[in-house]
């Protein structure tokens, strides 16, 4: 995951000067940058799973496609099997 660079020192400094006492501000600021780095995703994150994700649907597609080509030809075996016997019986 790549991280986001967020200025803790200028956040600190905004906020002591807009009032904020500098001990609180700094508590803030250390808690904001754990959630920023920790829970948001980067453009670089996104594209990372979009790419997952992508090769994850062709495995699955290519899955798909041989059971269903697997039910296909049994289906067709278990019809030519009961044509076979009912020609058989008549």
């Amino acid at each position: 995951m790549t991280t986001i660079v967020f200025d803790t020192h200028a956040f600190v400094k905004e906020l002591a000067e807009a009032g904020m006492p500098e001990k609180q501000a700094e508590v803030l600021a250390r808690s904001q940058a754990t959630l920023i780095n920790e829970t948001l995703a980067t453009k670089q994150d996104l594209k990372e799973l979009e790419d997952r994700l992508r090769r994850d649907m062709k495995e699955l597609e290519l899955r798909l496609k041989h059971d269903l080509t697997i039910r296909l030809g049994s289906m067709m075996v278990v019809a030519i099997g009961v044509v076979a016997a009912l020609v058989k019986l008549l």
